[in-house]
């Protein structure tokens, strides 16, 4: 439960409520609906995630929500404190174990339902088996399939009857009694129940006269058909979370920490923040933390997709969950539980399928509508065809096929099926999808902005060469400038200092550091006046001329998209050291990919436009698509320009400066390398700081929101031409129990196939 304070000053409360009793998406609605009633109140209800995300305000506390849900039929409870991911807790928890025992309830009532139906159809099927008596034998075995087997349907539209309102389960309730009271009717008031009667079995409703057809198959085998149904949703619901569980199961249960110089072993939920712990060739980081001695390369794919193992060394960020495939590690915990990369991943996966698409909006209001509707339109089809002069049997007939065709449980199922294994899916590639909303964004983006540092680049600068002026030597020029840049924390600093202790050892101590904005550094080294900056800062507030020899250096370095830094003493330029931002290897394929996909790349950078022109060479994108020399706070302005003239525009970046534009862009994409602040602002996370799951995470979503509209278009067609079908007679209730069943099933199985999305 988190607290955030609004505009007003207000304090408006995040809550998440975990609900019991739904049966279909019209209970979810209904839930939807009495808790956006109550003032302060903004809520959304997942039938398939059996969870309600409230956000309130006022003097309402979560008593109060959990009572209004409680008013409205079902039960609410607060979830349960989350255990440490990949604890044994976790490991535990209850969900799975919630949808194993929900799927083994259904199937009980499948096997008992199933052996008891079969002969009743088989009877009611074939006039050669229909013995003297065989009617009664099928009252008999129908009774309990009727009664036990349907009873979930017929409580909980017993619950929604005494609230006034109707859900699907209405539908079948309401139907399945209807047959069985007409059997009964018939059997004991007509001679349907005399010894030697027979019955024709028949597609399409009878017109015999007299009540001779009894529908104890149809009562018996329509239930078998829907309770067969809901165990394959429950198995599906299941299913279709499975990558979320494997999330939370994916971290270490255990782990060796040092105490006192010697290991004990112990469980991962009892390690805390600054614990050293021990981690061998083959097992998993405990948590997040800090490599504090070793050397080993690492096996992150689990977590980001990512497949080559990265090399780690003392001063290097480890993650939870990813596996040591070299040497031993001793890592120094940073972040434990919910705050590791895992947790958080976790988390904002499950916030995703917990959301709502418009599309779903849209099925939800339908569904909301629907059932009287339906209802009445049984109704209207028995008036009708009595008042046609049809006998009461197939009037009956037809009137019980529209309310059993009609029930739209695959509405409720289109897109939270589809949008629960595409975000579980993307999880297990290291694409993190916040909500379904991004989903229909990512169908409209027409140009995605790249920023260059960290995201088309690597952010790691290195010295590329050294200059020396005439008369002094490149080990001297590094010793005095590695020795001033060791005391900046700049990229660039720390590339020079970095690679002059390489090259000449220990640097010496600087006195009276400053650092001047943007422009440079300045400091006392070995008595020297040492200036290490900008050409234009050192010649203009150091009056320092630049030898023609060096400025040559400088434009041919610029050229080739590098960054001259200039180095004086003692009033002179001594040299120039070029530092160089290194393309990533994947990116002129990830910008290919992102063309194919139909978007225009824009390079956006701070750098000088030559550096940024030839780095956009590299990857193919074109220079009049270069935005260059722009300041941090004015990258907002570029995205707004671009939607100014008519662009859909996404945009990918991984620092605290790209934030507010991934904010403003239509679609936001944060490098998972980068910073809290940009990922927080961001609509999709990329795990791995690779450009090309750009164009994977564009692909996945619009996948997943083809299979959404996949699924509603044939959850709609199916109603649209069953229930016409129904009612004209053309429909036994049998098959209409049937095939309603069946479109659930399908509805589900096609969301299951985003399992098998691979990343390209």
């Amino acid at each position: 439960m988190t607290t955030k304070t609004t505009g007003t000053e207000e304090q408006a409360t995040d809550l998440e409520l975990e609900i019991s009793g739904m049966t279909c998406s019209s209970c979810a609605n209904r839930i939807e609906k009495k808790l956006n009633k109550l003032e302060g109140v903004t809520a959304t209800v997942n039938y398939a995630t059996e969870k309600a995300k409230v956000t309130y305000s006022g003097d309402l506390s979560p008593e109060d929500l959990i009572a209004t849900v409680e008013a409205t039929g079902y039960s609410a409870a607060l979830p349960a404190p989350s255990p440490s991911v990949g604890s044994a807790e976790a490991e535990g928890s209850a969900a799975p174990a919630d949808r194993d025992d929900e799927a083994a309830r259904w199937w009980q009532r499948v096997v008992v339902s199933a052996v008891l139906t079969v002969p009743v159809v088989l009877m009611s099927m074939i006039p050669a088996l229909q013995f003297d008596n065989w009617q009664w034998l099928s009252l008999t075995l129908a009774s309990p399939v009727v009664v036990w087997g349907a009873l979930p349907f017929h409580r909980a539209a017993w619950t929604n009857a005494r609230h006034g309102a109707a859900t699907m389960d209405t539908l079948v309730s309401v139907g399945v009694i209807s047959a069985f009271l007409w059997s009964l009717w018939a059997l004991f008031f007509t001679h349907a129940g005399m010894p030697g009667m027979t019955m024709e079995f028949t597609l399409l409703p009878t017109n015999d006269e007299g009540g001779l057809h009894i529908y104890l198959e149809v009562a018996a085998a329509v239930t078998t058909f829907i309770v067969l149904g809901r165990y394959l949703e429950a198995r599906a619901k299941k299913s279709s979370g499975a990558a979320l569980r494997a999330l939370l199961d994916m971290g270490a249960k255990d782990v060796a920490v040092l105490r006192d110089g010697a290991e004990v072993r112990i469980p991962v939920s009892q390690l805390a923040v600054g614990d050293s712990f021990v981690v061998r060739p083959g097992e998993k980081i405990a948590t997040d933390g800090v490599v504090e001695s070793g050397t080993s390369a690492v096996d992150a794919s689990m977590l980001t997709g990512e497949s080559v193992p990265v090399e780690v060394a003392p001063g290097d960020e480890v993650v939870g969950a990813t596996v040591n495939a070299g040497g031993r590690l001793v890592v120094g915990a940073t972040r434990v539980g919910s705050d590791t990369q895992l947790a958080q991943m976790a988390r904002l996966v499950e916030e995703a399928q917990t959301g709502k698409a418009e599309v779903q909006r849209l099925a939800d209001r339908v569904s909301g509508i629907f059932v009287p509707v339906v209802i009445g339109l049984a109704l209207l089809t028995l008036v009708v065809w009595l008042l046609t002069g049809n006998p009461p049997t197939a009037s009956f007939s037809a009137a019980v096929a529209v309310l059993i065709i009609a029930c739209p449980c695959a509405l409720g199922l289109a897109t939270p099926t589809a949008l629960m294994v595409g975000t579980g899916r993307g999880a297990q590639l290291g694409i993190l999808i916040k909500g379904p909303q991004i989903l229909e964004n990512t169908r409209t983006v027409d140009t995605i902005v790249l920023d260059k540092t960290g995201t088309v680049t690597t952010g790691r600068m290195s010295v590329a060469s050294v200059h020396p002026a005439e008369g002094e030597s490149a080990a001297e020029v590094l010793r005095v400038a590695g020795a001033l840049e060791d005391a900046s924390e700049h990229p660039i600093a720390r590339a020079v200092a970095d690679h002059a202790r390489e090259q000449v050892g220990d640097l010496p101590a600087v006195e009276g550091f400053t650092n001047h904005g943007g422009q440079g550094v300045a400091g006392v080294v070995d008595g020297h006046a040492v200036v290490v900056g900008r050409a234009s800062w050192l010649r203009e507030e150091w009056a320092m001329a630049v030898p023609a020899s060096l400025l040559a250096a400088a434009e041919a370095a610029e050229g080739e998209g590098r960054t001259p830094v200039w180095v004086g003493w003692d009033g002179q330029i001594r040299a120039t050291v070029v530092v160089s931002d290194t393309v990533k290897d994947s990116s002129a394929e990830a910008v290919s990919r992102l063309r194919e996909l139909g978007l225009r790349p824009v390079l956006l950078t701070g750098d000088n436009d030559r550096a940024a022109r030839a780095v956009a060479a590299q990857v193919g994108i074109a220079a009049d698509d270069v935005v260059a020399e722009v300041l941090p706070q004015d990258k907002v302005d570029v995205v707004k320009r671009l939607q100014a003239e008519g662009a859909t525009v996404a945009m990918v970046g991984d620092g605290v400066n790209d934030a507010a534009a991934l904010a403003q862009a239509d679609l936001g994409l944060a490098m998972g390398t980068g910073t809290d602040v940009a990922i927080e602002a961001s609509d999709l996370t990329l795990v791995r700081g690779d450009l090309t799951a750009a164009p994977d995470a564009i692909r996945l979503a619009r996948a997943t929101l083809r299979t959404i509209k996949g699924n509603l278009f044939w959850a709609f067609a199916y109603n649209v031409a069953a229930i016409p079908l129904a009612a004209l007679g053309l429909l036994n209730p049998l098959i209409a129990g049937a095939a309603m069943a069946f479109s659930s099933v399908f509805v589900v199985t096609n969301s299951l196939r985003l399992r098998r999305f691979r990343a390209a």
